[in-house]
């Protein structure tokens, strides 16, 4: 079998689908990517057996189909180095050796026997079916993925909760101190259906969409999801489990409302936070009369910084703590200029809004808050 493909085209499908493969596998053949060529075209998978990636790719020149697989490692480094021109494989399938050749050169790989590839597992016929436009997808799990937590007590929460009601799709992550909703209201269903995608897949959808257009597939049962987008597909296990009620712990009246820059808040608290002591990472929040002041403090160290900034502020004279580092992130991953901060009391979540709502979403993050001493 002889084929005819760009290098920086495949460089750049196998540096993504690189990522799926994990460095130790439970069978060998997993550190391999499967090769078919049919019709014209090539088609590549990766799998470490729970998350199935696969793309497709147009072929220059091919004279039959077949399919082979090939380990990653050395041809990921090999065509990684080879500038855009093409490059040709000449696979013999009976003496298990591919030969891929370039215009300075060329390099023989072994192949494996592709029958022993793990098939992805297939969706049931049940399966529910949603529709969204790929950047939305994008933004979403981007905004999200940073607020799953690493939990092995509770493994819902280590995923993005997909929540599809009569109302809208939510997109929710939390790690039990800070969460992120994100209502997307032009998706909805009559039929209530959910699922919790779990990290890995949800980092590779972000490598991967960015650069892609048009809608995005998710086809999910009770286990399984297969997420199609413009050029390939992914095929995961879901995480199984019933996610906490999000809703129950945002609330529904914060009356004091603070706007501020957000670049501005954001360049201040990474200031002010490497005074802040180390275990906790504790940064204390007063608003009174248009002044934010932020203060961080580490006694053990006689170590203290504050930094006041304007911005406008409905309601009374309020210090509460905050975890630097989170806030940090949860800043980061806005992308507004001006932030909404909602507070009730010093002891209950607060909740930062951007001041402008994507189209047909509502975006969400809380905070919960840290003992003060005053």
């Amino acid at each position: 079998m002889r084929f005819t493909v760009s290098s920086t085209a495949l460089a750049a499908r196998l540096s993504a689908l690189g990522k799926v493969i994990n460095s130790k596998n439970s069978l060998p053949i997993l550190g391999d990517f499967l090769f078919e060529v049919v019709e014209g075209k090539l088609r590549l998978t990766a799998s470490d057996s729970e998350v199935v990636m696969q793309t497709t790719m147009e072929l220059n020149d091919t004279d039959g189909d077949g399919r082979f697989c090939v380990g990653n490692h050395d041809l990921l480094e090999a065509v990684k180095g080879i500038s855009e021109q093409p490059i040709t494989f000449d696979v013999d399938q009976q003496a298990n050796i591919a030969k891929i050749s370039y215009q300075n050169g060329m390099f023989s790989l072994p192949v494996e026997n592709a029958d022993e590839f793990p098939q992805p597992q297939q969706i049931g016929e049940q399966a529910t079916t949603i529709n969204i436009p790929t950047q939305v997808l994008a933004d979403n799990i981007n905004r999200s993925i940073f607020a799953t937590a690493q939990d092995e007590l509770r493994p819902v929460m280590n995923g993005i909760y997909f929540d599809l009601t009569p109302d809208c799709l939510a997109v929710v992550a939390s790690d039990g101190h800070k969460l992120v909703r994100n209502k997307i209201l032009n998706i909805k269903s009559e039929q209530p259906a959910s699922f919790i995608l779990p990290k890995k897949p949800a980092s590779l959808l972000k490598g991967v969409l960015g650069k892609q257009g048009g809608d995005v597939v998710i086809r999910f049962d009770d286990r399984n999801a297969e997420i199609s987008f413009e050029d390939g597909v992914i095929v995961c296990r879901l995480i199984e489990g019933r996610y906490p009620n999000y809703n129950s712990v945002i609330p529904q009246s914060n009356p004091n409302q603070l706007t501020v820059d957000r670049i501005g808040l954001l360049s201040a608290l990474r200031r002010v936070q490497p005074f802040s002591n180390d275990s906790s990472n504790l940064i204390r929040f007063h608003v009174e009369n248009g002044i934010l002041q932020l203060d961080a403090e580490d006694y053990d160290f006689s170590k203290t910084a504050t930094e006041k900034m304007s911005c406008d502020y409905n309601g009374m004279p309020m210090s509460i703590g905050f975890k630097g580092s989170s806030f940090i992130e949860i800043l980061s991953n806005f992308e507004c200029q001006e932030v909404v901060i909602q507070l009730a009391d010093p002891s209950r979540a607060g909740l930062v809004l951007p001041s402008e709502q994507p189209a047909n979403q509502d975006v969400l993050m809380l905070m919960m808050p840290m003992l003060i001493n005053d």
